[in-house]
């Protein structure tokens, strides 16, 4: 009887649905983490640095750092694995560059849609 037992827990992990979650340590991202959860999904997480440059900056202080420790909280509270995902490059090239070269032209870009056109939904998945 315990084999049966055993054989069908093995079955339903098999079968369990996993998913990533493009975790920013906001709410949006760690709620949908942990309904995902709820709803039995193995879940990891990734966080994704685009940006490390301190130029500019008042304070000399690295602002995705802090970013990333809150992602590192949600997913400590939630059990579940984080990753850190390097997309400077990508991001310098495809969202920063579109980013400037729209500004010269007087034009008012929105480099959160590019990003997600072509880092979040590109690369990622």
């Amino acid at each position: 009887m315990a084999f049966g037992i055993i054989n069908r827990m093995k079955k339903d992990l098999a079968k369990k649905k996993k998913a990533l979650v493009a975790l920013s340590g906001g709410i949006d991202s760690a709620v949908s983490a942990y309904l995902l959860l709820k709803q039995g999904y193995e879940v990891e997480a990734a966080f994704m640095k685009n940006w490390s440059s301190t130029a500019g900056l008042l304070k000399n202080e690295c602002p995705w750092l802090v970013d990333r420790q809150d992602a590192l909280r949600v997913a400590a509270f939630l059990r579940i694995p984080l990753r850190t995902l390097d997309f400077e490059k990508q991001y310098q090239k495809t969202v920063m560059k579109y980013f400037f070269d729209e500004y010269k032209k007087g034009r008012t870009p929105n480099p959160d849609v590019m990003c997600n056109k072509e880092i979040k939904f590109k690369i990622i998945v």
